[in-house]
């Protein structure tokens, strides 16, 4: 259960600054706004990383999970425990905003942005790509071969997050990860609830996608 709860505060930390980040910098396509979103979503991953990864490994994000269940290091039984954990903090994190910004303000939530021109074909493709990049990067930096480097995953993780973002904002708010998503839309709701979809299934497909890839090239050396 520790490892659960951890997964559960640790989401809670990244829905809640990185949303809280959003909507304090009113994000939109301003970049001083956009960088400054980045920002707060690496850096809660980074921070996080250095917190509870020794407990529970550090996915606060089911995509990452799934991906971690695909290659073979996590149980079924653990991936369940750390999905229900994290998608109960990204709730918490959606509750605290609703009631410091108001629900009216979107909390941050994920939608179709102008750069897919209404298409939700687009979003979903944008956040397919970005969360099989993104679920690579954790595969690669965390595996146990990558002896190297691997204390400084947490990182890594961390400033390819930002980078995502900085592509992402622009199209759908950037997503890649359900729990983070699902948290603000279940009480901003309206057009935020109903295009929650994309954001679940975009970024599971991306984890399957970034599996697949990372077996291809995995080496057991």
């Amino acid at each position: 259960m520790k490892k659960y709860i951890a997964e559960c505060i640790g989401t809670f930390v990244l829905t809640f600054l990185g949303c809280g980040a959003a909507v304090s910098l009113s994000c939109g396509t301003d970049a001083a706004s956009v960088v400054g979103t980045a920002i707060a979503f690496g850096l809660s991953v980074v921070a996080m990383a250095y917190t509870i990864g020794g407990i529970s490994g550090c996915h606060i994000n089911p995509a990452i999970t799934l991906g971690c269940l695909i290659t073979g290091r996590i149980s079924c039984k653990d991936s369940v425990g750390y999905i229900v954990g994290q998608v109960v903090g990204a709730i918490i994190a959606g509750a605290a905003l609703a009631a410091i910004y108001g629900a009216e303000t979107g909390i941050g939530s994920n939608g179709i942005g102008a750069g897919c021109n209404g298409s939700a074909v687009t979003a979903l493709i944008v956040e397919i790509v970005l969360t099989a990049l993104f679920v690579l990067v954790v595969l690669g930096t965390t595996h146990k071969t990558n002896c190297a480097t691997g204390n400084f995953a947490g990182l890594a993780i961390g400033l390819s997050l930002i980078l995502i973002h900085l592509v992402g904002i622009h199209f759908t708010g950037t997503s890649v990860n359900p729990a983070r998503s699902i948290g603000p839309a279940l009480f901003a709701q309206g057009a935020a609830w109903a295009n929650v979809w994309i954001f679940i299934v975009g970024p599971f497909v991306g984890a399957i996608v970034a599996a697949g890839l990372w077996k291809l090239i995995e080496s057991k050396e």
